[in-house]
This record gives structure tokens, sequence and C-alpha cells, in this order.
């Protein structure tokens, strides 16, 4: 993209060089989130532009500057986009979305500035601070998969922050979508006793509940009463919902919380919650934010697919290459629940 009002498209650019606190990387496959047209259209906040898309990959390390320790040429690593300045000032490189208040200041400008383009393309440059090394990757079957680790890394840096989700009984809001299905498969991968998959599409709720006997499933109604019937009581609820018209799923999800449980927001919904005082207090209910995710438990989630015990096989893997962006673009807004689209820059 050259302007904010441009379009997506392909363009042949100079390979990126290798500069102090960069990684030069080799892209064997991106995550092409389903929401990029919003993002293309300028319906998810600005982006620096000129710049090449892209918000998180795989890839196969090539070379590193001389102030980079922790990683060497030939190392798989994830590339979480993430670059954290500390105080609050964090950006997404490639993308949009800003840590701490969202609002940005003129330290994150210069942090975009610096660290602008992102990694839909063959080669990156990424900053060393939003890479993190999967070792035995290299093994692995099928590395366009791994591009999915992103979103159950935040996945589980959702569910990490109600506390361990052994035994416990988990609800998803919002599991039909990507994040969801992330945080379904990361909840029983963990040990969730229970894992209620909510949302409104009953063909997705069905794949979800064909997963592991300990799913079950709650379409919602719009009806906050019947919904909080419907998906507690538990322990946890993870809300995952998009940019939803109202908060009444939401609402409904702290509804069915037990005592001294926990809701954690992690989606997109755009709307003030009217959170009780008195229950809150009286229940002893616990209301958390979670924002991306941080390379411990992205480590954590590499190593519970690496053992097996969260299967990928699981994900309906969509591949596209670089040729057509329109048609990727496409196919990623038609994709969703426990499928993704992997950009992949050689042969899809």
């Amino acid at each position: 993209m050259t302007a904010q009002d441009d379009d997506v498209r392909l363009s042949d650019v100079p390979e990126p060089v290798l500069r102090g606190g960069g990684v030069l990387v080799e892209v064997l496959a991106a995550h092409l989130p389903a929401y990029t047209r919003a993002v293309v259209q300028g319906n998810r906040g600005g982006l620096p532009v000129p710049l090449t898309l892209g918000p998180s990959c795989v890839g196969r390390v090539i070379d590193v500057a001389p102030d980079v320790f922790h990683l060497e040429p030939g190392d798989i690593v994830l590339d979480t986009a993430l670059l954290d300045a500390g105080g609050g000032d964090e950006v997404l490189v490639g993308w949009v979305g800003l840590g701490g208040s969202g609002a940005g200041s003129e330290r994150t400008d210069r942090m975009r500035a610096v660290w602008r383009d992102g990694v839909f393309a063959e080669k990156a440059l990424c900053a060393k601070e939003t890479l993190v090394k999967l070792p035995g990757a290299e093994s692995y079957p099928d590395p366009a998969r791994l591009a999915f680790l992103p979103w159950l890394g935040i996945a589980a840096a959702g569910l990490h922050a109600a506390g361990p989700a052994a035994g416990r009984d988990v609800a998803v809001i919002g599991a039909t979508g990507q994040l969801g299905g992330a945080a379904v498969l990361t909840a029983l991968a963990e040990g969730a006793a229970t894992v209620t998959a909510v949302g409104r599409n009953e063909d997705a709720l069905g794949r979800l509940a064909a997963l592991d006997p300990r799913v079950r499933t709650h379409r919602l109604t719009g009806d906050r009463a019947t919904d909080a019937a419907g998906i507690g009581p538990v322990d946890v609820a993870v809300d995952t919902l998009g940019a939803a018209p109202s908060a009444d799923a939401t609402m409904a999800a702290y509804d069915s919380l037990r005592g001294r449980g926990t809701l954690v927001l992690v989606g997109g919904v755009r709307q003030d919650l009217a959170v009780p005082y008195g229950d809150l207090m009286h229940r002893r209910l616990t209301l958390r934010g979670s924002w991306m995710s941080d390379q411990r438990t992205v480590t954590t989630v590499w190593n519970l697919v690496r053992s097996g015990v969260l299967d990928l096989s699981a994900v309906e893997l969509r591949t596209t290459g670089l040729d057509d962006p329109a048609a990727a673009l496409g196919l990623a807004e038609r994709t969703t629940g426990l499928g993704f689209v992997a950009l992949v820059p050689g042969p899809a």
C-alpha cells in the first residue's frame, strides 16, 4: 500500500537490507486474517503507509545483525509483529494496532517509522524483539500450518490471564471465529474440564463439538438471560467476539460466571460494558483485559503443538500465494472458525 485510500497490490520492491537490531527472514508462511480487507479499507485504524502489509509469519532466519545474539541463520522463528518499547508503548509492525491506551504517541510514531514493513513478502526484515525461536520446527511436516501459532498465542494469553485452565469450566464467546476457535483448541490442550463454545453459526459449532467430548455448545439467542443460562455456570469466560453491534453476549458471559470467576476480554467489541459494581464485588469476580501475547506464551503454545497435545490437523488450512492479492483477501474473508488462510510466498 502506498496511501491510506490505496488498495493492496503486488509490487516488486528492493530486498530488505540488514540493519542494527534486525533479523533478515525468509517467509515460509504468513497468516492472512479474515478481517484483512477491513484493515486495507481503513475500517480498523490508520496504517503507516507506504508499507508492506503483514502482521505475523513463520520464517527461516537468513542473517542477523551483529547485536542479535539469541538467533542464528537457519533457525525457524515466529514473528509476532509485537514491538514493545516498554512503558505501554507497543506497536504491531506492518499492521494496525497500538498498545497502551491505543491512542498512540510521538514514541509509537517513531517506532512505526523505523519498523514499518510487515511480512506479506518473500523476505522480511524483522525487529529482533518480535521474533520467537521455535526449536524443532525445522522437522515439523507442514510449516504453513504453523502460521496459526500467533492466533493460538493470543488465545492462550487470554486464558492464562484467568489462571490455569486445568480442571476448570471454560466458555469461549465468539468461538466460531478464528480467534475463538484457537481459544477452544488451547483450552482443551491445557486441560479444561469442559469448554463451552458460544456463537451463532450452527455448522461451526457442530465442528467444534466434534473435536472432543468435553466441548459443549450454545447458540446465541440475543436474549441475555437465556444466553447466560445456556453458557454457564463456568469458572472462566473468554470473550473473543469481533465488532459486535451490542455488548449483550459479553454481558451474558459475565452473568454466567460462578463466584470468583473471571471474564477475560480478548476480542474487538466496540461497546462499553455496564458492569454492576455490587455484583462484581459480592461475587468476587475478576474482569481482565488481554491484548496480543508475549514470547513465553508463544513458546508454551509451540511446546503444546510440538508434543502433539495441541493437534493442528484440527485446523482447516487454506493456502494462497502473492500473485493475486484481491483473490487472497476474498478467500480470507470467507474463511472463519477452525479454518485459516496462510499466505505462502512460494507455490501455494
